[in-house]
């Protein structure tokens, strides 16, 4: 019995490596990619898998959260990572690229398969099934209109505007409190209190601060955006206008001084492990070494983990918990699957992973083989698993980090020791999944 065509819609990083693993499993593959006939803001070649703001594909070191999801992908059979290798530049402990001959050797690799069929055109509609649609966060404008029409306008986002997120295990809880305003509710929050002089020093840092350069597109759409006022935006209105904002203080006492606070800078609850928090009306456009030298001058955070730096970027993206399962494939239509930063995951890596690891759920589908179950310990299950958790409220992309996997039952105070610990049970728990 012949083995049905698979069309991949986007060559970038996810659909490369989605057509990649399709067609390595025999099944005849049409990749579409609209470049050169038709191009977004951001793009600038017509080769496949480019990268557009950075040559860096992160940490290599296993005991890294990158590190652990390169380790996962090779497991998976990663083209990517093999590509990257070839063309990889000295960077310290990071995998870093030539750019341009990365995109070359990946288009060169999916031009020379037999069982992929290049296609350069622009796709307008949701291909029928089974299709993998890896378009990435800056979709066209007539596919994200179909794709709005078939799941509903509101599941679509088209702005990143996010605050940051820092681990639990981070936070200095002999500062910062858990409580409601005004004691209403349950102690859902953490609060950072601050007096008048930390106040001062954390606003002079932060109106200070060096901003990101957002490209011509992004300036000109974000000014239609009402709800994305950088925090920093903010602070310049005026000394006390983040005390009358976000950082409003009234309803709580801090428990050290019997009183109430000056501003208090509030933390939300990001997953249902309590592994990660926000950082509450703080979405920024500030640098992201800037955003860590500010913020950890907030009380209690100073020596924050970032799971996540703030973004303020075109991005366009599915409110997946509500629309994708752990397979990353609709909820309502299995063979119609979604890959890439698209669906959520941020980064040049997550999104490449996302694309293997949806590619192997569809072949296991396809062929009535019981679906890839990943342990919450690696990373690719917890990223599976964020985009597909339906009991997430106000869903943002996130990237590969360790708050997303579920604590060791030793706790290990040493960092380095406790991220190696964690990458190693993690790599554990694929090779024993895989094996099953």
């Amino acid at each position: 019995m012949s083995k049905p065509v698979i069309q991949v819609v986007g060559g970038g990083l996810a659909g490369c490596e989605a057509a990649w693993k399709l067609a390595q499993a025999g099944y005849p593959v049409e990749l579409f990619e609209m470049k050169p006939t038709q191009t977004s803001p951001a793009h600038q070649s017509e080769y496949l898998a480019e990268l557009v703001c950075s040559n860096s594909l992160k940490a290599d070191r296993l005991s890294t959260a990158s590190g652990l999801l390169k380790a996962e992908m090779r497991l998976l059979g990663s083209l990517l990572l093999e590509v990257a290798q070839d063309c990889a530049v000295p960077a310290g402990g990071a995998l870093a690229v030539d750019r341009d001959l990365f995109s070359q050797l990946v288009t060169h690799h999916i031009q020379s398969h037999p069982a992929i069929r290049l296609i350069r055109e622009e796709v307008t509609g949701i291909p029928k099934g089974p299709v993998v649609i890896a378009t990435g966060p800056l979709t066209s404008p007539a596919l994200s209109q179909a794709i709005a029409r078939r799941l509903g306008q509101g599941y679509l986002s088209f702005f990143d505007a996010a605050s940051p997120i820092v681990t639990a295990d981070s936070i200095d809880r002999s500062i910062v409190f858990a409580a409601a305003r005004y004691g209403r509710g349950g102690a859902d929050y953490l609060n950072c209190p601050m007096n008048q002089q930390e106040y001062d020093r954390f606003y002079d840092a932060l109106v200070s601060a060096l901003g990101v350069e957002q490209k011509e597109f992004e300036r000109q759409e974000f000014k239609l955006y009402e709800g994305c006022m950088p925090v920093e935006a903010l602070a310049k209105r005026g000394r006390d206008a983040l005390r009358f904002g976000p950082l409003k203080p009234v309803g709580f006492t801090d428990p050290r001084t019997g009183k109430r606070p000056w501003a208090l800078v509030q933390l939300r609850q990001e997953n249902l492990a309590a592994t990660l928090y926000n950082l509450v009306g703080f979405q920024t456009n500030l640098r992201f070494p800037e955003q860590k030298r500010v913020f950890s001058q907030i009380p209690g955070l100073e020596q924050a983990e970032f799971a996540r730096y703030g973004v303020m970027h075109r991005n366009t993206f599915l409110d997946s918990p509500r629309l994708l399962d752990h397979t990353f494939a609709l909820r309502e239509d299995p063979l119609t699957v979604f890959a890439g930063q698209i669906t959520g995951v941020e980064g040049y890596m997550e999104s490449a992973a996302s694309g293997l690891l949806a590619a192997e759920q569809l072949i296991r589908r396809l062929e009535g083989r019981p679906l890839l179950t990943l342990p919450p310990e690696t990373m690719l299950g917890a990223l599976s698993r964020y985009i597909s958790d339906s009991d997430v409220v106000d869903f943002q992309p996130m990237g590969a980090n360790m708050g997303l996997l579920p604590p060791l039952p030793q706790r290990i105070k040493d960092k380095q020791e406790r991220y190696e610990a964690l990458a190693l049970r993690g790599l554990e728990a694929l090779q024993k999944a895989l094996r099953e």
